[in-house]
């Protein structure tokens, strides 16, 4: 445990000292809050529907927590191809403690940059329930979430031989789980074949659920499923990052 919390200090430590790792992968959820989600807001409102931040923004949490799980991969390969990760092998130290340590740092700054993404879509018009135990809810379903893709950005990262390499997976990360769910459309208006998409992407059950929970919605799949799903995702990535990371350790 010791070992985790000293590897996970130091990914912190980083973290915090490097301006391009902290602000980086926010520019982009930042730009979808600021620019998209107000500019289509301000149409949706004169068409008389109004708050899109709120059905907006649990689309763009995920879409931050999906880019802090990949940026806590590419720590992971860089120490693997800066020797870093020799000298953790070499220490006196349980080797599950490093990985541990680095899925709990990872996990840690997607949810510190979730916080950033959804004050600032607060003070952009979003709306979040007056309920704390919407509030915890929220924070369970982002947890979950974080946790299983970053068990799943960590094993990507245990075989990758290259940065630029592993940049390609972002690409599968980011946008393409963000269209292919509910967050900038409501589940039953998406065409059947995109709804058939959304309903194999995991990023969907953590947008409808948080809208219920969260931002005053209703969900349009139940509350246990979606939890569920998550959770199995959790246990997934992690159970994947293991399995990835052993054998790259033999």
């Amino acid at each position: 445990m010791n070992a985790t919390i000293t590897i996970w200090a130091k990914h912190m430590r980083k973290f915090f000292r490097s301006r391009e790792e902290l602000g980086g992968l926010l520019i982009q959820p930042m730009l979808w809050v600021a620019l998209f989600g107000v500019g289509m807001g301000s149409i949706l409102s004169s068409a008389g529907n109004p708050n899109y931040m709120s059905f907006l923004l649990p689309g763009i949490l995920a879409l931050t927590a999906l880019g802090g799980a990949a940026g806590g991969g590419i720590i992971l390969l860089d120490e693997r191809i800066r020797g870093i990760m020799k000298e953790y092998l070499v220490a006196p130290i349980p080797r599950l403690s490093i990985l541990m340590g680095s899925v709990a740092s990872t996990t840690t700054k997607a949810l510190f940059q979730v916080v950033i993404i959804l004050v600032l879509g607060l003070l952009l018009g979003g709306q979040l329930t007056a309920n704390p135990l919407g509030w915890l809810g929220l924070f369970v379903l982002i947890t979950l979430f974080s946790v299983g893709f970053a068990g799943l950005a960590l094993a990507v990262a245990s075989k990758s031989r290259s940065i630029m390499g592993y940049h390609g997976m972002l690409f599968l990360f980011n946008l393409p789980l963000l269209f292919a769910s509910n967050a900038l459309y409501p589940l039953k208006q998406l065409p059947a074949w995109i709804n058939v998409v959304a309903m194999l992407n995991p990023t969907t059950y953590l947008i409808d659920a948080a809208r219920a929970v969260a931002f005053n919605g209703a969900a349009t799949i139940p509350l246990g499923v979606s939890f569920a799903v998550l959770l199995v995702l959790a246990v997934g990535g992690m159970w994947l990052a293991l399995a990835s990371f052993r054998s790259t350790i033999r």
